[in-house]
């Protein structure tokens, strides 16, 4: 395998340069630079020529160069407001950065990964995302006191976000851009399946109450149930295994009569499965189960399959990189003009019943 030549050695004096380049296709050496950093006003003919030099001289552009012409740095932060812990236990995490590297790197962009454990990380990303190191941000995950929209906002970062906005103007403010899903709809439609099922004492298990998509799936959940949307039948959990176990064990203990249950994740509706076999429940025979994600890993495999409320994970983050690009690609516009012209997209949920429920 050949060695990348040393930055400053004669192997690296020895590299194809765009003048090069541009002798052999028969055009100017702007004509290269143009085809070379993506720029437009080139015939075909003529970005056919450049492209046959570049792979028959194995040019390779400089990119502190490209990065001086375009500015751009062709790369995207995704902050994901989680621990490492989290995320990478997580497969909601996985499908929605698969959704988002796919459409990145359709468009030759890099994706930068930052993560945010606790609240001294705020300081590090903050000062990565204000450094001019990235072309634009995603952000997901947001908790309601989370500093990250006003740090965006203050460096003027093209971003959006992944979630319904949940902290104070976030959803009157124009200028926010965000994708989300039908938390609510998804709700109601979980709680009036287990009701036309003949279900009556049917208990919740939430998300965290920091976090929009829990509120909305609680909301849709009261919708359905109205008058009987009984208080001692919610409990708090945290989108995790044992967070949903805890849960359903707090359930039992505070009414042992209850007949469903719709838990706001799929990764929560296994650890309440796990507690329900252990206290002896038949599922759904004696208490009915319905989640929320149809996440690929988990749904299928729990025992029962679980029933549970379809969310289009990978298409959010496809949809939130699309459209960043879309801001992105909208050069020498009013980044004020440009996200005027695009707006927030809310994604359909569906139930998918299997043997849970």
């Amino acid at each position: 395998m050949t060695k990348p030549p040393i930055p400053g050695s004669q192997a690296d004096t020895l590299r194809p340069t765009l003048e090069a380049v541009a002798a052999l296709a028969g055009v100017s050496r702007a004509t290269v630079s143009r085809v070379v950093n993506g720029g437009a006003g080139v015939r075909a003919e003529l970005r056919d020529k450049v492209q046959r030099a570049v792979e028959e001289l194995g040019y390779v552009p400089n990119l502190a160069a490209r990065t001086l012409v375009t500015r751009r740095n062709g790369a995207v932060a995704v902050v994901i407001a989680e621990p490492e812990d989290r995320v990478f236990s997580d497969p909601f995490f996985a499908q929605q950065l698969r959704g988002i590297s796919k459409e990145l790197s359709a468009a030759d962009c890099q994706l930068v990964l930052l993560l945010v454990a606790d609240r001294k990380d705020y300081e590090r990303v903050g000062r990565y995302l204000a450094g001019s190191h990235v072309d634009g941000a995603l952000l997901f995950s947001l908790h309601g006191d989370d500093p990250l929209p006003a740090m965006t906002k203050k460096s003027g970062l093209p971003t959006v976000f992944g979630g319904r906005p949940g902290w104070l103007g976030g959803e009157t403010d124009a200028s926010v851009l965000y994708v989300d899903s039908d938390n609510r709809g998804g709700g109601r439609l979980a709680a009036q399946y287990l009701l036309d099922r003949g279900c009556r004492r049917i208990a919740t298990i939430t998300g965290p109450m920091d976090q929009t998509s829990a509120m909305d799936r609680l909301d849709g959940w009261r919708d359905a149930l109205i008058d009987a949307a009984d208080p001692e039948l919610v409990e708090c959990g945290d989108f995790t295994p044992e967070g949903g176990g805890r849960a359903m064990a707090a359930l039992l203990a505070r009414r042992p009569d209850l007949d469903a249950v719709f838990v706001a994740s799929d990764l929560m509706a296994s650890g309440a499965l796990y507690v329900l076999r252990e206290k002896g429940r038949r599922v759904p025979e004696d208490v009915a189960v319905v989640g929320f994600d149809d996440v690929e890993s988990v749904a299928q495999w729990t025992d029962p399959p679980l029933t549970t409320i379809r969310q289009e994970i990978e298409g959010m983050g496809r949809i939130m990189a699309r459209l960043l690009l879309r801001r992105l690609g909208a050069e020498g516009s009013d980044p004020a003009a440009v996200i005027g012209t695009q707006s927030s997209v809310i994604t359909g949920t569906r139930l998918v019943v299997r043997a849970s429920a």
